[in-house]
């Protein structure tokens, strides 16, 4: 054992007091009744037990100062000494000194003692475990919002709200649906997660919706009005004139719903749809011939 001071972590010249206080705030600490299942903290609490016992004894303390025994009590070579008649008691000393360590364990422990035995006539309550449900959702539901009724328990079907904006995979926390608390604990959750079939044509990118709109070509060389689909109904939407395939149209106000009671757009991108097989189409490309300054891949060029 290392220097009983160092262990108690007070100095050399510390009082009687000072030893006492250092000991009991250790000794809570470091008490497997505080600090169950853990081994260094059950040997460190030993160790201190061990070096409080040594300098508790006013006797031992001033041996182990001058050098005649070390931390274990035991002489040290060089050292011969006899107890001095009366030793024995003056280990404990008159009340307001150091006592027998037995009734400082009996001060200190009460606590932990009444606890164990509380928790031993009492069991302790504890909390219901959870109960999962899995819910299917389709991509129009999950923007807008739906209810759906759930079985959590035989006889304890309940209709849950699910949130307008919910995505793929969330996980609802129902207070109390679980199964029931033991010994007075609360019940467990009711857990509901999401799971949101993939739609058709709709996607979704964070709060906006993107769906490819297909249009002929000769509404991308005049333009004009087409329908467009959103989650709540088709609406009209203008196509310019001159547009390209892969064109985007944003339609603010028709995505997701935010928590802060807005909503993200719905992004729609133009793609012009080619027909097969159409003769008066074939014969118009064989005898269009494009003006002369015109490149559509000369972004792609490098520059000399």
């Amino acid at each position: 054992m290392q220097d009983p001071y160092a262990i108690l972590g007070v100095s050399k010249t510390a009082s009687t007091d000072e030893i006492r206080r250092a000991y009991r705030k250790l000794a809570k600490e470091l008490h497997p009744d505080a600090r169950p299942d853990d081994k260094a903290a059950e040997d460190r609490f030993k160790e201190v037990t061990a070096a409080f016992k040594l300098l508790s004894d006013p006797e031992k303390r001033a041996q182990y100062d001058r050098g005649e025994i070390d931390a274990q009590g035991r002489e040290t070579a060089g050292f011969h000494f006899r107890s001095r008649p009366g030793a024995g008691a003056s280990a404990r000393g008159p009340r307001g000194q150091f006592e027998d360590i037995g009734d400082i364990f009996s001060e200190l422990f009460t606590d932990f003692g009444t606890a164990e035995r509380t928790r031993r006539a009492r069991p302790q309550a504890r909390r219901g475990a959870d109960i999962r449900r899995t819910v299917d959702v389709s991509f129009e539901e999950a923007v807008t919002g739906t209810k759906r009724r759930i079985d959590f328990q035989p006889g304890k079907a309940v209709d849950v709200t699910i949130p307008a904006g919910v995505e793929d995979g969330q996980v609802l926390r129902l207070k109390g649906l679980g199964h029931p608390g033991g010994y007075g604990g609360p019940a467990g959750a009711g857990l509901v997660e999401v799971k949101i079939r993939p739609h058709p044509f709709f996607r979704r990118e964070g709060d906006d919706i993107r769906v490819d709109l297909p249009i002929t070509l000769k509404e991308a060389l005049q333009g004009g009005k087409v329908r467009a689909p959103t989650v709540e109904g088709p609406v009209e939407v203008r196509v310019p004139e001159g547009t390209s395939s892969g064109a985007l149209l944003r339609l603010r106000g028709k995505g997701v719903p935010k928590p802060d009671g807005t909503r993200g757009d719905q992004i729609v991108r133009l793609m012009i749809d080619i027909p097969v097989n159409d003769p008066q189409l074939d014969s118009f490309v064989e005898t269009w011939t494009p003006p002369a300054d015109y490149d559509p891949r000369k972004r792609f060029r490098r520059s000399s």
